[in-house]
C-alpha cells in the first residue's frame, strides 16, 4: 500500500522544483489548473471528484494523491468519494477497479475516521 499522504508532500516539493528548472511549461500548467478548478458553474469539489474520477480511469496514482488530497481540502465526504471511485472504475472497468483500491487508500489516509 502507497502513503499518499507522503506520496503527495513528495510530488508537491518535486513539482516547485521542476517548476523551477522549467518555469514557463510549470507556470503555464499552475494557471490551467488555478482556472479549471476554480468554483464557477461547478464547484471546486466537484471539479476535484471528477478529476479524481478520472485519475482512476486512467491508472494515475500520483493523480490519485493529488486530487484525493484537494478534494478533502475542497470539503468532499466519504460518501462523495467512494461515490467518485465508483464512477472511476465504471469508466476503465478492470483496471479501474485496482486503482480504486488505491484511491480507497488514498481517501483513508486524507480522511481518516
Amino acid at each position: 500500500m502507497n502513503n499518499y499522504v507522503e506520496l503527495h508532500k513528495y510530488l508537491d516539493e518535486r513539482l516547485a522544483d521542476l517548476g523551477k528548472e522549467i518555469p514557463m511549461q510549470m507556470g503555464g500548467f499552475a494557471r490551467l489548473h488555478k482556472k479549471a478548478v476554480a468554483d464557477g458553474a461547478l464547484s471546486r469539489k466537484m471539479k476535484e471528484m471528477m478529476a479524481l474520477a478520472i485519475s482512476i480511469s486512467v491508472g494515475c496514482e500520483g493523480c490519485i494523491a493529488y486530487h484525493t488530497h484537494d478534494a478533502v481540502q475542497a470539503g468532499a465526504t466519504r460518501d462523495e468519494l467512494l461515490e467518485t471511485i465508483g464512477v472511476g472504475i465504471m469508466m476503465a472497468g478492470g483496471p479501474g477497479s485496482i486503482y480504486g483500491v488505491h484511491a480507497l487508500d488514498a481517501v483513508e489516509q486524507f480522511l481518516p475516521e
